[in-house]
Formats: structure tokens, C-alpha cells, sequence
């Protein structure tokens, strides 16, 4: 997982390099984004600029967003977007505005192009675990199958569209790790 925020001269030197690993190894690359500045497009740039293709690219942190347009924009250049992070406290968006977009891209023909999850394991070393757990009660493992799925289904997502986001997709990722 590449970590950039932003897309700065630091940056995206740490991102050609990942994009020239990648096309050396075949590892898929999954991003560290802000989606309210859109960085997960400046990743695309560098990334198409070192020949990467996009179909490999996950661009993490997608699911911060609400914003449809940029979605659809990572997704119709071809990468898959990680809606993730439920459970996490983002003050910008809910857990009712992450399910309605999950939802209604689903809706627009995007489930093949999603997956669900969380960033559960991720931790502080500042922080005790137990006060992660205080603070953040719905970031854990079981957030996801026993909150977010049922939360789609009544939006109307399928159990073919969330097998699709769960399942298959992951599947593919993983099994696309060919050197090019």
C-alpha cells in the first residue's frame, strides 16, 4: 500500500517508484488517499505515466468520498476504488452517506468496479488499543458482514452485487500478479 495524501514532488517519486516495482513484479497496488482533494487522480496520472495499467491500481480510501463524479471518474479509467474505512469516525461523511454511495454506484453499474472493507487493524502506536476501542467502538472486524451489509440490502444492493465487492473483486486483484 502506497500512502499519499497528496500528490507532491516527495510523492510522487515514492509512487513512480511503486508503479516500477509493480511493473517489474506484478504485485497489485492498492493507494493511501485524501478523497476530498482528489489525489486518487493525480495517483492515476503518475501511475498511466509510467505505464501502469489502471485495472491494478486500487485506490484505497475511496469510500471518504460522497462525491459520485470522482468516483466514477477512477473507476471508468479503470481502477478498482476501496470503499473502506467503515466503522472509522470521518467527520465528513456518515455511515448512512458511505452506504447510500456504495448503493447507488452499485446501482449505476459499479459493483464490479468496488470492494468493501475496513482498516480495522490499523492502530496507533500512541494510542492504546484500548482507547482506539473507546473511542472508535464500530471500527472491527465485524462492522462490515453485520452493519454495512444488511445497511446496503436495504438500499437495494444485491447479494450478487455485494459477493461481486467481497469476493470476486478481491479474487481478481490477486490473481492478476504477472510482471508486464
Amino acid at each position: 500500500k502506497v500512502a499519499s495524501d497528496k500528490v507532491d514532488e516527495a510523492n510522487e517519486f515514492q509512487l513512480r517508484a511503486v508503479a516500477m516495482a509493480h511493473r517489474r513484479t506484478g504485485v497489485p497496488i492498492t493507494t493511501h488517499t485524501n478523497a476530498f482533494n482528489g489525489s486518487g487522480l493525480e495517483q492515476q496520472r503518475v501511475f498511466m505515466s509510467e505505464g501502469v495499467d489502471l485495472t491494478r491500481v486500487t485506490i484505497g480510501h475511496s469510500g471518504d468520498s460522497t462525491d459520485l463524479d470522482y468516483l466514477m471518474k477512477l473507476m471508468d479509467a479503470g481502477s478498482v476504488i476501496g470503499m473502506d474505512r467503515f466503522g472509522a469516525r470521518i467527520p465528513a461523511t456518515t455511515h448512512e452517506e458511505r452506504c447510500d454511495t456504495v448503493a447507488e454506484l452499485c446501482k449505476r453499474g459499479y459493483a464490479d468496479r468496488m470492494t468493501l472493507s475496513h482498516d480495522a487493524s490499523a492502530y496507533s502506536g500512541r494510542t492504546p488499543k484500548r482507547v482506539l476501542r473507546e473511542r472508535l467502538p464500530d471500527f472491527n472486524f465485524f462492522h462490515v458482514p453485520t452493519r454495512v451489509i444488511p445497511a446496503l440490502k436495504e438500499r437495494g444492493v444485491t447479494d450478487a452485487q455485494v459477493h461481486q465487492m467481497m469476493v470476486e473483486n478481491p479474487r481478481r486483484i490477486f490473481e492478476r500478479i504477472q510482471p508486464y
